[in-house]
This record gives C-alpha cells, structure tokens and sequence, in this order.
C-alpha cells in the first residue's frame, strides 16, 4: 500500500464521516461516497467535525456514484448491514485487485456476506464510536473512537494491516491488529444486544441504561444468551467478564445513542435483524435458548414498521 493512500468511503453515514473525516484532518485524500442530498452539501460546505476534542471543517471530495471508488487504495465499508449485499455487488466492478475494503458495520458475518455477493475478500473490523449526524454535512462525537482489525483467513496481508494502523494512528484514531478477530466481534456483537434495542425503545442513552438498576436484569440476560450463542457457534469467549465490558462501555459511551434509537428517530429502516435478530436466528440453529433477545428484537422490529410508515406517510 502506497504510504499516502487515496481512500474511499462507501455509506457515509456517521461512522463512515466521522473515521473519514479523522483521515481528511490527518492529511489523506478522502472521498465520500453518499446519497445526493449529503453530497450536495458535502461538496458545497465540507465536512463539520464536532468531536470531543475539537471542532473544525475538514476538506473532502464527495460522490453519488460508487465508481468514485475506482481510484482507492482503501474503501471503508459502512452501509448499513440490510445494504451489504447489493453494496457489495455494486462496488465489485471499481475495486482494484490491490484495493484494500474494510469493513465498518455491526454484526458478526458481514465478511462472509461480502465475500458470498462479490467475491470480495474484507477485512473484518470492530468500531467504537459513538457518533451522529446532527446535519447532512455535520458528525457529532462523543465518545471513544477506535478500531480494531484482524484477519484471519490470509495472514500474508499482516503488512497491509499494519499501514492501515498507521494510517489511522497518525490521523488520531486508536487502531490495533487482534490476531483473535472473531471474539472481538462477538464482544462487540454481545454489547449491542445488551444496549441498541434498549436505546431504540427507551430512546434513551448508554450512561441511563447502564446505570438504571431496573433495566439490569434484562441487560445481563440479553448478555448472557449472546454469549451462550457465540460459545455454542465455537467462538472462545470464556475468558471474557460480558457484563463487567457492559458497565465499562456504559460509562465510555455515556452520552451516545444507539444507531439503532437514531434510526428509530429518524423513521429509517434499522439493523436490529443483524444483533438481537441474529442472535435469536442462531440460537434456534443451534438450540440456545434466547427469550429476551427475541422479545427484543420484535419489539424494536414493530416500532420500526411504525415509525418507517409514518415517515413515509409524512413524506407523500
């Protein structure tokens, strides 16, 4: 990989401008691939970065079109997981062969999904951010920020993984390599189901939720058949204290939302298929037990049928 790479990043929605925009501000040639509406202002105004630590604008190129990927050294993959598929597809006919794609969703079997539409081979990444669009051209932050990659099906891209941490290093976003990716996953995967269906429903943020003793019990169980799940699918998570994570990611995040309550808010079609959704689907595979994920998942799904038919009424 060139040591100035040109990236590319598919889905620029909060997470996608937020790590973006960090590159931009770090000095690398960003563009931002999003709807029309963004775009249009993105190439207008720029990127306004409101994080923790500063604020400014930050300067970035900005397409509609997929084919503006053609040019990366490195696209980041952050449509939503009911986009993967089609996004994948659509992104095939522009990656180069030594195009590196990362992939920046939640879930556990993204990769498997890329790879299964296109042929792609991703890199798998786990994210903490909390972050937010609060404008078509404005990221909120506030709360952590960090990366982690892996790979485990070709070690001989360790190199290409190690430029990529310093790519993002440089530009001020924590990044490191876990040679234990799948359980990085899953720890992530475990904290959503215990917080973005209780964020969705209650709209409320992670520091209420992690500190209201009410909604404890629920949080452990939904915890507890998560993990129950990952050790059923052979993923080692023994060594890992789930809900001792749960209160840490509370307090780190206390401020943020889910992405799931954004959703929500905003009347859009959410992700909660591919967390507790998922959890319920390979608990019945492989017959682990998972009432509360169920219960929440259908209840984040029935609020979702609301608010997206009430969106779409108020938009015609």
């Amino acid at each position: 990989m060139d040591e100035q790479p040109r990236v590319a990043v598919l889905g620029a929605g909060a997470v996608g401008c937020y790590f973006g925009g960090m590159l931009a501000r770090g000095g690398t040639t960003v563009t931002l691939i999003a709807r029309p509406a963004r775009v249009e202002v993105l190439q207008r105004e720029g990127l306004f970065l409101d994080a923790v630590q500063f604020q400014g604008r930050v300067k970035v190129a900005a397409s509609a079109d997929v084919s503006a990927a053609k040019t990366a050294d490195v696209v980041l993959f952050c449509v939503k997981t009911v986009d993967t598929e089609s996004a994948a597809k659509a992104l095939r006919p522009y990656l180069g062969k030594s195009t590196l794609l990362i992939s920046l969703q939640n879930g556990v079997d993204n990769v498997e999904r890329i790879r299964s539409a296109s042929g792609i081979e991703a890199i798998p990444a786990v994210v903490y951010v909390a972050a937010e669009m609060t404008a078509l051209a404005r990221v909120k932050h506030s709360g952590r920020g960090d990366l982690i990659l892996g790979e485990d099906k070709q070690k001989d891209r360790l190199a290409d993984l190690q430029a990529i941490v310093h790519l993002f290093e440089r530009s001020g976003v924590p990044c490191r390599i876990s040679d234990q990716i799948a359980v990085e996953q899953w720890t992530k995967m475990v904290l959503n189901c215990a917080y973005n269906a209780i964020s969705a429903l209650a709209q409320a943020n992670y520091g209420a939720i992690a500190h209201n003793t009410v909604v404890h019990a629920v949080m452990e169980q939904a915890i507890s058949e998560a993990v129950a799940v990952a050790r059923a699918a052979g993923i080692p998570m023994n060594d890992v204290d789930m809900r001792a994570e749960g209160s840490k990611l509370g307090d780190a995040m206390a401020k943020a939302t889910s992405s799931t309550a954004q959703d929500i808010a905003r009347g859009k079609p959410t992700e909660i298929n591919s967390l507790n959704g998922y959890i319920a689907r390979r608990g019945r595979e492989l017959g682990v037990p998972t009432p509360v994920n169920q219960t929440l998942h259908a209840l984040v799904k029935l609020l979702e049928e609301t608010t997206v038919a009430h969106a779409r009424q108020k938009a015609s």
